[in-house]
C-alpha cells in the first residue's frame, strides 16, 4: 500500500468485552488469513488515553490526581452482553481495559443445519443459554451483579429477534441491581475493540470492518466521532463467502469462510477470470452481488452438481473444478478489499495527516 499507516489486526475479543469503551459517553437508559500479507502486528506499550469523563481538569495534573483517576477507572466494572446474530456472548471488563472474563456460546451446529443463520432458530438458541452465559461470565470474574457499575448490551445493527434476547437480559440484570444500561452500536464496538489490547492505539485511526453483513471503511476521529468513507452497496464479503461455499457444496459446520479458504488452497486462483467489482467507480464503496452472480454462472457452465453431490463425495476432477472456482473467487474478493482500502488510506491521510494506524 502506498501509505505509511501501520496496520493492526483487531484482536479476538468479543464485542461484549469491547462494551466498556463506550461507557465514556455516560449511561443511557436503554440503549480471513488471505489478509495476513496485508496487515502487520504493532507493539502496545504506552498507556491508553484517560477517559474524558475522568480526565483531570488541569492541563498538567499532579501525580496524586492521576493516581486517583487511574484508580477510579480500574474500579469501574462492566458486564457486556452480545446477541446480535449467531453467538451468545458475555464479558466482564474493568474500566482500565482488563478483561476479567468472556464467555461465548456458539451456534455452529445450527449454521450447518440450516446453511446459514435462521433468525427464529437463533433467537431460541440465545434464549436457551443467555442466563448461563451471563452467570458464567460473572463467576469466571469472581463477581456478582452487586459488584457491577453498569451493563452494556448490543442494540444494533443485527437481527432484531436476537438483539431483544440480549436487551431483555441486560434490563433484567440492571433492574435487579439498580444499574445503568449502555446501548452499544455493533460496528462501533468492532472499531474500538482493538484499543483494549493495543494501548498505544489512539485517535485518529482508519478502520476496515468486515463481517457477514457489513463492509465499512471508517475514519475514527474520536469516541463517537466517525466519518464513513465507504460501505457495501449490496452484499458484504462474508455473505459472498458463505453463499459461494454453499453453492460449492462445502461443509458449513466450520463456517463458509474457513471451508472455502481451505478448498481454495488446492485451486488455481487464475483458473476462472472473474471481474474485480467496481473498478470504474472512484470511491471507497464495496459490492459483492455481481461477484456472487459470476460464481453461480461459473458453476453452471461447468455442469457441477453441487446441490446433489457434496464436496466429500465429489470426483477428483469435480473437486478440482470447485477448488479452482473457490481460489479464483477468493483472489478477486480480497483484491476488491485491497483496492478500496488503498483509496481509503489516501483519502484518510488527506483528511487527517496525523493518522498512524489502520485497524482491521
Amino acid at each position: 500500500m502506498a501509505a505509511t499507516l501501520l496496520p493492526t489486526l483487531s484482536p479476538a475479543v468479543s464485542r461484549a468485552a469491547a462494551a466498556f469503551l463506550l461507557l465514556r459517553r455516560g449511561p443511557a437508559k436503554s440503549l480471513p488469513s488471505t489478509l495476513r500479507h496485508f496487515v502487520a502486528s504493532v507493539s502496545s506499550s504506552s498507556p491508553a488515553t484517560p477517559s474524558p469523563a475522568i480526565r483531570p481538569p488541569s492541563t498538567v495534573a499532579s501525580s496524586s490526581t492521576v493516581a486517583r483517576a487511574t484508580h477510579a477507572r480500574r474500579d469501574l466494572l462492566m458486564l457486556g452482553i452480545e446477541t446480535s446474530c449467531d453467538d451468545t456472548a458475555a464479558a466482564v471488563v474493568r474500566g482500565d481495559g482488563e478483561i476479567l472474563s468472556q464467555v461465548v456460546s456458539s451456534q455452529a451446529d445450527l449454521l450447518a443445519r440450516y446453511g446459514g443463520v435462521a433468525p427464529k432458530m437463533a433467537e431460541e438458541a440465545h434464549a436457551l443459554v443467555i442466563d448461563q452465559v451471563v452467570q458464567k461470565a460473572l463467576d469466571d470474574a469472581k463477581l456478582s451483579g452487586s459488584d457491577l457499575s453498569a451493563v452494556a448490551v448490543t442494540v444494533g445493527p443485527g437481527l432484531s429477534l436476537c438483539l431483544r434476547v440480549g436487551v431483555h437480559k441486560a434490563r433484567q440484570v440492571a433492574k435487579s441491581f439498580g444499574l445503568p444500561i449502555v446501548g452499544v452500536h455493533h460496528m462501533e464496538a468492532h472499531a474500538l475493540v482493538s484499543r483494549l489490547v493495543n494501548k498505544d492505539l489512539d485517535f485518529p485511526f482508519l478502520a476496515l470492518l468486515i463481517s457477514g453483513g457489513h463492509n465499512l471503511l471508517v475514519l475514527a476521529h474520536s469516541l463517537g466521532q466517525y466519518v464513513q468513507l465507504g460501505t457495501t452497496i449490496d452484499d458484504a464479503i462474508g455473505e459472498a463467502y458463505d453463499k459461494t461455499a454453499r453453492w460449492l457444496g462445502l461443509d458449513m459446520r466450520k463456517g463458509g469462510g474457513p471451508a472455502l479458504e481451505e478448498l481454495a488452497l488446492d485451486g488455481d486462483p487464475d483458473a476462472v477470470k472473474f471481474r474485480v467489482p467496481m473498478r470504474q467507480h472512484k470511491d471507497c464503496n464495496f459490492s459483492y452481488a455481481g461477484l456472487k452472480t459470476q460464481v453461480r454462472l461459473a458453476i453452471e457452465s461447468k455442469n457441477l452438481s453441487t446441490d446433489d453431490i457434496p464436496i466429500s463425495s465429489a470426483s477428483e476432477e469435480d473437486r478440482q473444478s470447485r477448488a479452482n472456482i473457490a481460489a479464483s473467487f477468493q483472489r478477486v474478493a480480497v483484491l476488491h478489499l485491497e483496492e478500496r482500502c488503498q483509496r481509503a488510506v489516501e483519502w484518510a491521510l488527506k483528511i487527517e495527516p496525523s493518522i498512524k494506524y489502520f485497524v482491521i
